[in-house]
């Protein structure tokens, strides 16, 4: 077992590659700047490894990723040997706005952690990428090979990454798994950790608070060229994606090859599947508008993901929407107004 780096440990998926990393045996720092993440979550988290540990398994350094000095302290101090980095920024709509921000905090962010683990040392890295890498597909489901032309910062930033990493691997032996994931969501089945976005950018727990009476869901689009009119998506409960993440560490572990992933359950769901699947789970009438087009956005994203199930012998515990909406209703009753009951 191993002495991980989780950057972006407080956030929502970042949290759940922790709890499964807890539970799969490792010890697990913490990086964070709390930025996005809940110092509660990773809390609730060090408390489940006492319980299920009898240790102290989970430490948290808030701190930004683009310093590199702290870094490589943080990674000398702790006897980290991999590192599985997720602090990112994830809003498409956002990085066609900003993206100075999203190059600077993508790009920047992450060449400076691999800075860090290169001085130190340190030669196994998990990459959160993101099937935004793509652009619009040619053909779905999308196999790792399909052509890669972002349409989007966000997209660009984490392919910039994907490019370096290959040069890395040949220039010090620091050998990778990128995972391209689909669309995230759901919550820890048990409950302990969730997804507390401020603002919500996931369709998901948007329908979800629109539900319960606290928010207002748009729907952007309802003229694609879809069964429906409504942008196809590929959701993958983050529980299975935590669980990839051990998997690809494992194999690193095993002295396996740099590879490239896709990370989702291969079945698309249109936008309205989603609200007529919350409205089934909570019994509660969804109210959306249908405004335009969001720049950016595919008509159909949806995985091929016969890869990493071959390979690495993942396969997603949560395949059907229905099973993915109920996990991400149980967290939200019990948490109205998110970890800390204010943001």
């Amino acid at each position: 077992m191993s002495v991980v780096l989780v950057t972006g440990g407080a956030g929502y998926i970042g949290s759940h590659a922790v709890k499964a990393l807890v539970e799969a045996g490792d010890h697990v720092v913490v990086y964070d700047d709390l930025s996005a993440g809940h110092r509660e979550a990773v809390a609730a988290l060090a408390a489940h490894a006492r319980a299920v540990r009898g240790t102290e398994a989970v430490s948290l350094v808030v701190a930004d990723i683009r310093d590199t000095a702290r870094l490589a302290e943080t990674l000398r101090a702790g006897g980290v040997e991999a590192v599985m980095h997720f602090a990112a920024w994830l809003d498409v709509g956002a990085s066609v706005r900003d993206p100075v921000g999203y190059y600077h905090n993508n790009v920047v962010g992450a060449l400076s952690v691999l800075r860090a683990m290169t001085e130190v040392g340190v030669r196994r890295f998990i990459f959160s990428s993101t099937c935004a890498v793509f652009g619009n597909p040619d053909e779905t489901p999308i196999p790792e090979s399909h052509p890669t032309r972002p349409i989007n910062a966000y997209g660009q930033t984490k392919l910039a990454i994907e490019h370096a990493l290959p040069h890395y691997d040949r220039a010090y032996g620091l050998r990778h798994v990128a995972l391209r994931y689909f669309n995230a969501a759901g919550a820890d089945p048990t409950g302990l950790i969730g997804e507390d976005h401020a603002p919500e950018i996931h369709v998901i727990p948007r329908a979800l608070a629109a539900a319960a009476g606290t928010g207002s869901l748009e729907v952007y689009g309802d003229d694609y060229d879809t069964p429906d009119g409504t942008c196809l998506r590929d959701y993958v409960h983050v529980t299975d994606l935590a669980d990839a993440h051990v998997r690809a560490l494992r194999h690193l572990e095993q002295g396996g090859a740099s590879r490239t992933f896709n990370l989702g359950n291969g079945r698309p769901q249109s936008v309205l599947d989603v609200i007529r699947t919350v409205e089934r789970v909570t019994g509660a009438r969804v109210p959306y508008r249908v405004t335009g087009r969001r720049p950016g956005d595919p008509a159909a994203l949806f995985a091929s993901n016969a890869r990493i199930c071959t390979e690495l012998g993942w396969t997603p515990g949560f395949a059907d929407i229905q099973a993915i909406v109920e996990t991400a209703w149980r967290w939200h009753t019990a948490h109205p107004r998110g970890y800390a009951g204010h943001h």
